[in-house]
């Protein structure tokens, strides 16, 4: 059953240290599945590892992380070929796809070799949740900071363009997040952006923001936004506590 709305939920979060297996889906991760409003069967979810290369002893570890939580996961691994041979028919059998961090940069320039902006966009037309962290969460927007050129952040304009925003992860973590979003929003590179601290993710109904929500207390999202003065103002959204 698709989610009564085209949904994204951007996230900062989403893993937890486990107790017999070395990961566990956090909140963030379970939140998507009740957003996607599973009922009747495990919750099918497809989780996408290329921005770290489609690493298999990740994927091992997700698969039992799923086992854990009772989800039919499966893998679009896009290395060295498509492990599906119909992407879209693949993703469109799904209630939520979670993209793993990495390298947003490689991660659009992988899917655009094998043309699948369209088929994104027309799985979240279609109900189908997209969700993920890092890497996962700035590539449903029009872009974002990133490390995926070197240690010191630059700016990703490609994103698919879903969210017509930029995006900020790991706000409250790695300490050029804040002044570089606060820069590039500044000088007119990403418009008004949209950023999560560690833990927290923010959840979208077509484009509009319905609200944010965190797997740890204390934490914040918030919209940073140049003003008419062109000076960059940030204003904090309070987010719901998963439980």
């Amino acid at each position: 059953m698709p989610a009564d709305h085209p949904t994204i939920l951007a996230t900062s979060g989403g893993y937890r240290f486990g107790t017999r297996t070395r990961m566990e889906f956090n909140h963030l991760v379970h939140h998507a599945v009740e957003l996607a409003g599973v009922s009747g069967h495990a919750p099918r979810v497809c989780l996408v590892g290329t921005a770290s290369g489609d690493q298999r002893w990740f994927a091992a570890e997700m698969d039992e992380a799923a086992r854990v939580a009772g989800f039919d996961l499966t893998h679009l691994h896009l290395f060295p070929m498509p492990n599906v041979e119909d992407i879209e028919g693949h993703l469109m059998a799904q209630d939520v796809v979670w993209v793993n961090g990495g390298s947003v940069a490689n991660l659009l320039a992988v899917w655009d070799v094998h043309d699948l902006r369209p088929v994104f966009r027309r799985a979240w037309e279609a109900g189908v949740v997209l969700s993920g962290v890092s890497a996962g969460s700035i590539c449903w927007y029009d872009g974002g900071c990133t490390d995926s050129y070197g240690p010191d952040l630059r700016a990703v304009t490609n994103g698919l363009g879903l969210l017509p925003y930029g995006n900020g992860v790991h706000y409250d973590s790695e300490e050029q997040r804040r002044p570089t979003v606060h820069r590039l929003v500044g000088d007119g590179t990403l418009a008004l952006t949209h950023c999560t601290d560690d833990g927290v993710g923010i959840v979208y109904h077509g484009t509009d923001l319905v609200e944010a929500v965190t797997e740890q207390p204390g934490k914040g999202a918030y919209i940073v936004q140049r003003g008419g003065d062109g000076q960059v103002s940030e204003e904090r959204i309070e987010p719901r506590i998963l439980v």
